[in-house]
């Protein structure tokens, strides 16, 4: 059971931070040394076992990687540290994105064998576009091959980052014994099986020139982020720990640098010193900007801050269907409290929602709470129509927070239950998963009579099918994965069409003339679903009664697809001119108009089909090399680059269309003797060549 914390009050002792990284890299280790040394569990759970507490889920358990991002509350050196350890693997990528939406830090580990690795890119971009302050930790430092400097090296040139070295490892590989902090100027050693004794030394001679070297480069670094500290460094005077500390907490948040600290969570070396700095470099929730939304009416730009005496607004981030007790609603409060038995508004749908029990999560156990203050995160049983992304607002003074974007669904199956019993659930499962994944989603086709599911990757709609079998018992046969294409066109059409239609009484009848073009980059941001449509009507030749059915006519031919049945992308429609009758024309003459004209413009502007490159990964001894560059070509790819790995291994890049790697997991096994590993994400839409897309095209018809 979960040791109880209190919750803070003084907001200055709270940290929300999230521990972000590549599959592997150790983040679920990290994060058990962390429950284990703030007092949160008595024994540590290891991810090899199949023990560790945030993967709590069988699939978990089984594949031995993180699915779901778990929630932690723990208490170092007077402060409440909320942890949420999330998934690496780029499947699950949605898990870190609403995470980091809602985190006001990050602590990025790294393999010190492996380096920076594609999902350490994500995450870190995905970190940059939401602002999250970070420090970095080089973890697995005594694994052979282990290469500090290097991997320090890979954030500058990977993913641009500012790394500031606060501690150096005293020993890599077999020999790593401890670490070297630079601030302190001591050596510090982990002493007994579980790291507690921790003992300090003197630098020893050996390698006190280079800690000197390394500590004036981490005070440049650091005081050329701080006037007042240039000043005193350009003097010759001498700054003190407080000064340095201050100004690299000052710098860290304001995200001018990433402090890198080192050790190996899984030899219980380092995780305490880390911790240490999670309290002293990462920001609280005052350090962070007051967060900004807008009235649900008026769209008026609102303000709050992170204040327990501020109207109440709190931002759903993720749902997960407990067993047990049914939905947990897992919140961020940013201004306010929430309070066990209060009414509070959901502003996204328009919905009073009652709070029933508030609770802290430990994992995938819990404590009762009865109040929620301004910057803490906790979860909520029962909500009955709130989700991802939505806003909970006092009821008098409504605000709607800036929702959380998800990546669209690159792979779809088909999936069909096994008896007429299966067919209920099964609709009750996928409805009950999506509610939990945004990134997965579901489509019936009338036409076939067949369900489809759409998500991330094979491994995303494995894990989802898996899930509908155990938990909700629903037996059903999975058909072949296949890709999520999309649909454009590639040159300007003028497009004049009118929509007739005479019965008994009052007829149809619409015109419209409306010119098509590829979407410009520079408005693709104001493209909803890919789909800009612009009114440039003048004199009323169109009412304005009837503009908004002329898009929605288009907009439904557009999510319908034109060329194999994809969702069409990329296209920009001008209303340009139209006509109407006073008598015979409506909404419908007018929605059906719109459609007609965009499947007829479509024909002329030279279509094409889209399909998803996925930019893929693969680490193997170098003897394979050869082997995996000319498999990667076979299936389409375009080689980015090559780079030597350490300990007899190599790095290959290269870009990939995702329909040429269905099962390559299997194939790569047999081809490096199961010493191959790759990762795999999406990049972007391209092209498809025509032998592809005729072939797609036959398929769908």
């Amino acid at each position: 059971m979960a040791k109880k914390t209190e919750t803070a009050h003084d907001l200055n002792n709270v940290r929300n931070i999230g521990i972000i990284a590549h599959i592997d890299a150790g983040k679920t280790t990290t994060t058990e040394r962390v429950l284990y040394y703030t007092g949160m569990v008595h024994k540590i759970g290891e991810v090899h076992e199949g023990a560790a507490t945030t993967d709590y889920m069988d699939q978990e358990r089984e594949r031995g990687i993180t699915i779901t991002a778990a929630a932690v509350t723990a208490s170092w050196r007077g402060h409440q540290i909320n942890v949420i350890d999330t998934p690496g693997h780029v499947d699950f990528t949605a898990e870190v994105q609403r995470s980091l939406r809602v985190l006001d830090g990050g602590v990025v580990v790294f393999d010190g064998v492996a380096g920076v690795e594609p999902q350490s890119e994500t995450v870190w971009r995905q970190a940059n576009s939401y602002g999250v302050p970070r420090i970095c930790f080089v973890n697995k430092i005594d694994r052979t091959g282990a290469n500090f400097q290097r991997c320090v090296d890979m954030i500058i040139e990977r993913v641009h980052g500012n790394p500031v070295v606060i501690q150096l490892p005293y020993g890599e590989g077999a020999d790593f014994k401890g670490i070297i902090d630079l601030v302190a100027m001591k050596l510090i050693t982990y002493d007994g099986e579980m790291g507690n004794d921790i003992q300090l030394h003197d630098i020893p001679e050996s390698h006190r020139e280079q800690a000197e070297t390394r500590r004036q480069e981490m005070i440049e670094k650091v005081v050329e982020n701080d006037d007042f500290l240039t000043e005193k460094y350009l003097m010759g005077e001498e700054i003190n720990n407080d000064e340095l500390m201050g100004a690299m907490r000052a710098a860290t948040i304001a995200s001018k640098i990433q402090p890198v600290c080192c050790g190996s969570a899984l030899k219980n070396k380092g995780v305490q010193t880390l911790l240490d700095r999670v309290v002293d470099l990462l920001p609280s929730p005052l350090d962070i900007p007051p967060v900004t939304g807008t009235h649900p009416k008026t769209d008026e730009v609102l303000v709050r801050r992170a204040d327990s005496k501020e109207p109440t607004a709190a931002l759903v981030f993720k749902i997960i269907t407990d067993p047990f007790v049914g939905r947990l609603a897992f919140f961020r409060v940013y201004s306010g409290v929430v309070k066990a038995g209060s009414m509070m508004m959901n502003t996204t749908k328009g919905n009073r929602e009652r709070v029933g029990r508030i609770v802290r999560m430990f994992a995938d156990s819990r404590e009762d709470i009865e109040e929620v203050r301004a910057g803490d995160i906790a979860a909520i049983l029962a909500l009955k129509d709130t989700f991802t992304g939505d806003t909970l607002s006092d009821e008098n003074n409504p605000i709607v927070l800036e929702k959380i974007s998800f990546p669209e669904p690159v792979i779809e199956v088909a999936v069909e239950p096994n008896t007429k019993a299966d067919q209920d659930k099964m609709g009750n499962a996928l409805r009950r998963l999506a509610e939990e994944d945004p990134t997965f989603k579901i489509e019936v086709d009338d036409k076939l009579g067949q369900t489809k599911i759409k998500g991330m990757g094979e491994l995303h709609l494995e894990v989802l099918v898996d899930r509908m079998k155990r938990e909700f018992g629903v037996e059903a046969t999975v058909g072949r994965p296949r890709v999520a294409y999309r649909e454009t066109i590639t040159r300007q059409v003028r497009e004049d069409t009118t929509f007739k239609r005479q019965t008994g009484g009052s007829g149809q009848y619409a015109r419209v003339v409306i010119e098509f073009e590829p979407l410009p980059d520079e408005e693709a941001e104001l493209a909803k679903d890919g789909f800009l449509f612009v009114d440039a009507t003048k004199g009323g030749t169109v009412p304005r009664e009837f503009i908004r059915p002329t898009e929605n006519g288009m907009r439904e031919a557009v999510a319908g697809g034109i060329l194999a049945g994809y969702p069409v992308v990329g296209v920009k429609a001008t209303l340009v001119d139209g006509a109407y009758h006073d008598v015979d024309s409506s909404e419908m003459a007018f929605k059906v108009a719109g459609s007609i004209c965009l499947k007829d413009a479509f024909k002329r502007a030279r279509p094409i089909l889209l399909e998803p490159t996925m930019k893929v990964e693969v680490v193997v001894p170098d003897e394979h090399t050869g082997t995996i560059v000319g498999d990667l070509s076979s299936r389409r790819g375009i080689i980015a680059g090559m780079e030597p790995r350490g300990a007899g291994s190599t790095s290959v890049r290269a870009n990939v269309p995702l329909g040429e790697m269905f099962g390559y997991a299997t194939q790569l096994r047999s081809m490096t003797q199961g010493r191959g590993s790759f990762t795999m994400e999406f990049e972007k839409y391209s092209p498809a060549p025509q032998s592809v897309a005729d072939d797609v095209i036959k398929g769908a018809s």
